[in-house]
């Protein structure tokens, strides 16, 4: 970054203090708030106009956990987004809000004019009335404005929001700010080593049929399909068993099976995989899952095994058996799969057994007709199976995200956005008690690392075992959600998923651009972005402004000045 460009970009603080020698000079000090996602001539003409009204022009800067617009926004890292503002030559400062409106920065700064876009003059949101009143209680005045040409922001995201590059910034920008590097990563790994781990939940064997489907049937207009072979995993809790013990782990499994042959054989192969396990065969057989595969497509699934809930006897036993594993447990997992294995006497009684002791609870429902359960540390989740669980198919991720942990008092989830990447949501404190703990969840976002997304097949029970492991050894939520983007990549990229090792890992490590030293990833100039921002704009209103990029990218509009209105 130019120096004149990072000397502009200060703290609070540092900007309170600027503002007050200004101030004394006798200085109007104007300030403009917002997200700034992509800086349209929009922006620009909105800029000008509030640098206008004084002497010094402030812009404040949403931080990127606290942006609510759509899951994988900002589209630009907030470090980023403070670089453009801060070219710009008409704005004196530029600094990064942690809060989620501007009221905090307001009552420090204490502005003379406030500017705000011209939809805000008839607003009563409470957000903005908050907003108005601190800002005319310190003998300010707020002014609304906007530019005549209308940009969507929006739009201009989904013409660039596929962009490789673009990605590659906002991991950089995560990567750094989250304290994520090549060795902390591989501490980690290495700190996965020895962690006893219970798994509770429902066992399915997933068997793949492999078939060539070149002919339509001779007595019908139906596909006519060639089997080719066919190939079993291990899924359900014992997914999330391998993938532990394939990490390093000491994993104890305890699931059901049935009285089958099937089931039988089961216990047979965890005994040779080496998986300490209590398989109890009370169920009347297997729970199977068949997916019929073309040409690397999924046809259809067929399911086998019915919902066969733990009798009173049963639920005992579990619990008995369970008590043996968790007292020197330090993390529990429990997936619940909607066949029974799950009772809520079960969860009570391990609850009750566990108390106050420090053991890390993680888990995840995936299907409709497991349970998301209450308590928990992290909770893994997809994104249609949080918004089904809360009804709510159209209110904001982050709203849908707080809903599920206020009503099941968790503290933190992860929800795969499958092709586009994982957000995470986590309370700002771990205490219930606290005021925080009900407050405006943190979340950050971790865009997908996968070139490839062939089949989701235990994608979601290796994110939720790396990212519980990593929380369990005391490392952040972020680095939690970043481990679980790259064991979902690596499972994603292959027929039937299947355990990573810890080697896998490290290799994939070694090669993310993201976690070099120093890593800026400078494209040549004109940037990847400024280029497709450039067409963006040129697509939408091609005669609204003349953009020349380069290392020092300008921009000049012309048009009239916008039309205002003063609010004293």
């Amino acid at each position: 970054m130019h120096e004149p460009v990072s000397r502009k970009i200060v703290s609070l603080q540092a900007l309170i203090e600027q503002t007050r020698r200004r101030r004394e000079d006798g200085e109007t000090i104007v300030q403009c708030h917002g997200c700034f996602d992509i800086v349209h001539p929009g922006h620009i003409r909105y800029l000008q106009f509030a640098r206008q009204l004084g002497d010094v022009l402030v812009v404040s800067l949403t931080g990127d956990a606290l942006i609510e617009k759509a899951p994988d926004r900002p589209l630009i890292p907030q470090e980023l987004r403070a670089e453009n503002l801060a070219a710009l030559e008409f704005v004196d400062w530029v600094v990064i809000d942690s809060h989620p409106t501007a009221c905090e920065i307001l009552e420090s700064l204490k502005p003379d004019v406030y500017v705000k876009g011209r939809e805000y003059a008839g607003s009563s949101d409470p957000r903005f009335v908050r907003e108005r009143e601190i800002v005319e209680r310190h003998g300010g005045r707020v002014v609304f404005s906007s530019g005549d040409v209308v940009f969507s922001s929006t739009r201009l995201m989904e013409t660039i929001s596929g962009d490789r590059a673009l990605d590659q910034h906002r991991l950089t920008a995560f990567c750094r700010r989250a304290e994520i590097d090549e060795p902390v990563l591989c501490d980690t790994l290495e700190a996965f080593a020895g962690v006893r781990a219970v798994v509770v939940g429902d066992l399915i064997n997933e068997r793949y049929v492999f078939t060539d489907a070149s002919e339509v049937a001779a007595d019908a207009p139906v596909m006519s399909l060639q089997e080719l072979g066919s190939q079993s995993y291990w899924g359900g809790a014992a997914a999330v068993a391998l993938q532990l013990q394939a990490l390093g782990a000491r994993p104890f499994l305890l699931s059901r099976v049935g009285r089958d042959a099937a089931s039988a054989e089961a216990a047979r192969q965890f005994a040779q995989l080496g998986v300490c396990n209590h398989l109890m065969r009370d169920r009347p057989d297997m729970i199977e899952r068949t997916t019929v595969v073309a040409d690397e497509t999924k046809l259809f699934v067929l399911n086998k095994g019915v919902t066969a809930p733990l009798d009173s006897a049963a639920e005992k036993s579990a619990a008995e058996i369970l008590s043996d594993h968790l007292a020197d447990a330090q993390l529990i997992i429990w997936c619940d799969y909607g066949f029974g294995m799950l009772t809520p006497g079960l969860l009570a009684t391990v609850n009750s057994a566990i108390g106050a002791r420090d053991v890390f609870r993680a888990g995840h429902a995936p299907s409709r007709r497991g349970q998301l359960l209450g308590g928990l540390d992290l909770l893994s989740v997809t994104e249609r199976r949080l918004r089904e669980a809360m009804h709510d198919m159209n209110s904001g991720l982050s709203a849908v995200a707080w809903k599920l942990l206020d009503q099941t008092g968790g503290q933190s989830t992860i929800v795969s956005l499958h092709k586009r990447g994982l957000i995470c949501f986590d309370r700002q404190s771990s205490d219930p008690n606290s005021d925080s703990w009900r407050e405006r969840l943190r979340s950050e976002f971790v865009p997908s690392f996968a070139t490839r997304y062939i089949d989701a097949l235990g994608a979601q029970e290796s994110s939720l075992t790396i990212a519980a492991l990593t929380r369990t050894v005391g490392r952040s939520i972020e680095m939690a959600t970043y481990f679980a983007g790259a064991i979902e990549s690596l499972t994603a990229a292959r027929i039937g998923g299947g355990a990573v090792r810890s080697e896998q890992l490290r290799n994939w490590i070694a090669q993310q651009r993201e976690l070099l030293p120093q890593s800026r990833f400078q494209p040549e100039s004109p940037t990847v972005i400024e280029q497709a921002t450039i067409d963006a704009l040129s697509a939408v209103t091609p005669d609204a402004a003349k953009i020349t990029a380069g290392p020092s990218t300008r921009v000049r509009v012309a048009h009239p000045p916008p039309h205002q209105i003063v609010c004293h």
